[in-house]
């Protein structure tokens, strides 16, 4: 274990960020890195518990945390850098966005302030960075065999790294401009700046791995092509259709998809040249965000820093409790009240709320017709009931609507209906025990798979649909 009694001798620290007024003036990375003998007395609360649920339970990659929590707290860097990387390829990431579902099943985390591992994984990987112990690996042989990925998202650039270090050739395409995917144009960069992803994509490069934008594979490529050119190919395309509401007043202008809002800014962050006219701005306007997740505490952030007069979110479920609920114990994910840093910086949210109409003064949204919703409480198996309460319709301003709903599937595209792929009840590409779907040699991974999910979890599975793809060629 790192040190004896740590978990009582130190306190948890989290690392200082800038203040508030300051970081909303700009989208850089806001989140800064603790002094390194703060860290190592971080490391030495992991108190090797014996059964370390933060490795086996709470993280999707299994990252080996107590034992690099020891190498930190012994200043051995390297040896906790190559414990990391052993299970995960890019920590950069997941230090900067992850939940951090580890810290919530950390055995402190029963009764105290977890370890702080999402943070120590962080400075870890950047001291790498800084002491340049992060190189190239290139295969000691080369296989012959070809592999195309679609997509370059977290699932897909993980499964290239993995393959293109078994010696295989790979070949990433992305319809998008710029290689990244969910992590480029989805993340905001006060989340993550993209320099990080350049980063680590000029490793990629460097060991072999060919990237090809703006290649919309099924239609600027056939999937005849890829059958007859590559020997797999992994379908890494991420779960795209985003959840609509189709509610009177839709059509109005002023309603927008958070994707492509958030996607836009990015753009305009690496410098793209937008048209005023095509500008989705927040600046002076009553911006109200319809879903609570990540995606929409994204766009609160977004708009904070784009100088909105006013931002709320809403949300259809009810407001979560601030404590663990008895049905929803530790080790598991907790089903409690999460505030992120984007809604300390200015929001209003709301819970229980039902959109039941868009309003616009002609063309344009100005309002939003609300009702309130009552819940049941759980039932056995923690299913509730909502309601409708009667006369409850109120409005609110609106002069700019984010819908962030999540996403209902992958896309069914030309690359899915030529192949005939098979599909789950949930419109998700359906797949075997070993990624392969209905077309044999087409693999598919991450949201493509999963449904929209976590960049820690699409890593994950890029590494497993890796392995099975060299087993397959193999």
């Amino acid at each position: 274990m790192a040190k004896i009694g740590g978990y009582l001798q130190y306190e948890r620290i989290n690392p200082p960020k800038t203040n508030i007024e300051d970081r909303i003036k700009n989208f850089d990375e806001f989140e800064q890195l603790l002094a390194e003998n703060e860290l190592t007395k971080q490391a030495a609360r992991c108190m090797d518990c014996g059964i370390p649920f933060c490795h086996s339970f709470g993280c999707p990659c299994n990252n080996k945390i107590p034992d690099w929590n020891e190498m930190v707290y012994r200043n051995h860097w390297k040896k906790a850098l190559e414990l990391l990387h052993s299970t995960i390829n890019f920590p950069e990431f997941t230090g900067r966005v992850c939940p951090a579902p580890c810290e919530y099943s950390c055995t402190l985390a029963i009764n105290r302030p977890a370890v702080s591992i999402k943070h120590i994984e962080l400075q870890i990987v950047e001291k790498g960075w800084k002491e340049g112990w992060i190189q190239p690996e290139i295969p000691l042989y080369k296989s012959g065999k070809r592999i195309a990925v679609v997509g370059s998202g977290p699932s897909g650039l993980a499964a290239a790294q993995q393959l293109a270090r078994a010696g295989h050739e790979v070949v990433v395409f992305e319809k998008s401009d710029r290689i990244g995917g969910l992590l480029r144009y989805g993340i905001p960069d006060f989340k993550l700046e993209k320099k990080i992803i350049d980063r680590r994509l000029n490793q990629m490069e460097k060991e072999g791995i060919v990237f090809e934008t703006g290649v919309n594979v099924g239609i600027d490529i056939s999937a005849r092509y890829l059958n007859r050119t590559f020997d797999a190919v992994v379908i890494a395309a991420g779960s795209t259709i985003p959840r609509d509401i189709n509610i009177p007043g839709r059509e109005l202008n002023g309603i927008y998809f958070a994707m492509k809002y958030l996607m836009q800014q990015n753009k305009i962050n690496a410098g793209d040249e937008i048209p005023e006219f095509e500008r989705i701005s927040a600046k002076d306007k009553n911006v109200i965000v319809i879903g609570g997740g990540d995606t929409g505490s994204d766009c609160v952030g977004t708009a904070n820093r784009q100088g909105a007069k006013s931002v709320t979110q809403v949300e259809i479920l009810p407001k979560p409790a601030d404590e663990r609920m008895s049905y929803n114990p530790w080790p598991y994910w907790p089903l409690i009240l999460h505030t992120s840093s984007s809604h300390i910086e200015g929001c209003e949210r709301n819970w229980s709320l039902s959109a039941k109409q868009f309003e616009g003064d002609g063309n344009n949204i100005n309002k939003i017709i609300f009702s309130k919703l009552e819940w049941s409480d759980p039932d056995a198996k923690r299913n509730r009931n909502m309601i409708e309460v009667p006369n409850s319709e109120f409005s609110m301003k609106a002069d700019l609507v984010l819908l962030a709903m999540g996403f209902v599937h992958v896309e069914h595209g030309p690359l899915v209906n030529d192949l005939g792929l098979l599909l789950d009840e949930r419109g998700n590409i359906k797949t075997d025990n070993n990624f392969m779907s209905s077309a044999r040699g087409f693999f598919a991974t991450g949201d493509t798979i999963l449904g929209a999910s976590l960049v820690v979890k699409a890593i994950k599975s890029g590494r497993d649909v890796a392995e099975k793809v060299h087993q397959y060629l193999s």
